[in-house]
């Protein structure tokens, strides 16, 4: 790929335990394959500030932040995260994939703690500069077998109840038609190969490789 030619930008979103960071990495490896350049992300994190904003966000129990603080912290590690590495790679013409992003705060801040989607996006827009995905794939699955699948111990956000991840999930769906032009719906029941292939069949059809 031309170092003018723009990179693609591709997120993963879903409840955890759906199945996000298992379809990034064949993604990833399949585009690879095909030549292209590609950086993987995942949120909150990707950067040294960014990652310590993470432990603070997800694994100190010891403080009890309340949604309005969860929700800065996050836009702070994705703006560092967007300025330091996605930004740079796409105008290099990298295709940058990302384990969650923008619409994460919008589900799990927005439905789960209760703040105003409307704000959330637009402090998104100041922390991100304006830079949406080109694509969003969003696997659904139900937040019971989800946490069925879950092997390793939960982080603080993890361990929130069922009613919580309900409510993030029923908000990812929102997600959908408040942003037809890059939300895809993908069933997360599917198997790890079959949604790979739907995954790549979606790329195909918009004629990115």
């Amino acid at each position: 790929m031309s170092g003018s030619e723009r990179g693609r930008f591709i997120t993963f979103e879903g409840i955890d335990g759906c199945g996000k960071s298992t379809q990034v990495d064949l993604l990833a490896q399949r585009l690879q394959n095909q030549g292209i350049s590609v950086l993987c992300v995942r949120e909150p994190g990707g950067t040294e500030a960014s990652e310590a904003i993470r432990n603070i966000l997800l694994h100190r129990r010891d403080l009890l932040l309340t949604g309005r603080t969860e929700a800065l912290l996050m836009c702070a590690a994705r703006a560092q995260l967007t300025a330091n590495k996605i930004l740079p790679a796409l105008a290099a013409g990298t295709w940058v994939i990302s384990d969650r992003y923008s619409d994460s705060t919008l589900a799990y801040q927005g439905a789960g703690r209760g703040l105003e989607v409307d704000w959330l996006v637009e402090l998104n827009r100041f922390a991100t500069q304006d830079t949406d995905p080109d694509l969003t794939f969003y696997l659904d699955l139900s937040p019971d077998t989800a946490r069925k699948r879950q092997q390793r111990e939960q982080d603080k956000i993890e361990a929130e109840g069922l009613a919580f991840q309900h409510k993030v999930r029923a908000q990812y769906r929102k997600l959908q038609e408040r942003f037809p032009h890059r939300f895809l719906l993908l069933d997360g029941e599917l198997g790890v190969q079959e949604l790979h292939q739907r995954i790549l069949n979606h790329l195909n059809k918009r004629g990115w490789f």
